[in-house]
């Protein structure tokens, strides 16, 4: 049975609005959309179209990290209702990048407020049957503070709030970028892996002569680069989707992956962002058939 295809909704895309999105994807031939926010009008398109719905993006989540007390506690509980507001809608997980306010924070400190706000957001999830998926985009340089983007954090993390309710939104592109085994990921992840974004990476040869695995310290990077990568649409990068889909398929995935667009030649217009999902999904239908 091939992987549902789905896709985040892209800026331009986006500003026409949840009724042109659901049909442009149905159209398209995807069959899902991870939405930025679950409202009635969202969920009534979605299904109008015969299209499931992948994510939805937590509101605020970086709060959940922050230095105060107070701030944290009104996070968790902002949190905890956008939760059931989601199940009551049929949303069923939720998307989360967990940057903390302070980009200066470190990992440990974030962990340490990770720990204490979370089991009330798992229990929630549990009661209401929403799991949560945490993006491993590393977050912005130089501190790349997000909290879940390694192995190493996703252990510490998963070991102090243990639910099953908590896991990862897989995307091999920030591991490429990162020089982590993205296939690795799965015999050890296996049980966590909530959703899964489409996108890839480009290692660039020349570039990183240049730059090493660090940043552009002198030079303008491309855009959805640093300098020695770009992310790209999947087939255009380092990323054997048939190899993921075998692995996702070995895990029993209900899920499906959703087209994350950020690759600088499809961005900028309508017609452009149209035109790689397009390219995104004619690789990915192949590959994950």
């Amino acid at each position: 049975m091939s992987i549902p295809i789905g896709t985040r909704i892209p800026p331009r895309l986006g500003s026409q609005g949840i009724e042109a999105v659901a049909a442009f994807a149905q159209s398209s031939g995807l069959t899902a959309l991870d939405l930025p926010s679950l409202s009635d009008e969202a969920a009534k398109a979605c299904q109008a179209h015969g299209l499931r719905i992948g994510t939805v993006d937590a509101n605020g989540a970086g709060q959940l990290l922050s230095k105060d007390a107070g701030r944290r506690q009104e996070a968790v509980d902002r949190i905890q209702s956008q939760i059931r507001q989601l199940a009551e809608l049929g949303g069923k997980v939720v998307f989360m990048c967990l940057v903390p306010e302070d980009h200066t924070q470190p990992i440990r400190e974030s962990l340490t407020y990770f720990t204490e706000t979370f089991p009330a957001i798992a229990e929630e999830c549990e009661r209401s049957g929403v799991k949560i998926a945490f993006e491993g985009w590393p977050g912005p340089g130089p501190h790349y503070p997000t909290l879940g983007c390694t192995p190493e954090v996703w252990r510490a993390m998963f070991a102090a709030v243990p639910s099953p309710a908590l896991g990862l939104c897989f995307d091999p592109s920030h591991l490429v970028r990162m020089g982590i085994d993205y296939l690795r990921v799965f015999a050890e992840f296996k049980d966590r892996i909530h959703h899964c974004h489409g996108k890839d990476t480009q290692l660039l040869a020349q570039s990183q002569y240049l730059y090493g695995h660090m940043s552009a310290q002198l030079d303008k990077a491309p855009g959805f680069s640093e300098g020695s990568w770009r992310y790209c649409i999947p087939g255009d990068g380092e990323v054997d989707w048939r190899r993921v889909a075998f692995e996702l398929s070995n895990i029993n995935y209900e899920g499906c992956v959703s087209i994350e667009l950020e690759d600088a030649r499809y961005w900028g217009t309508l017609e452009k962002e149209q035109e790689g999902i397009a390219k995104a999904f004619a690789h990915l239908s192949e590959q994950l058939a």
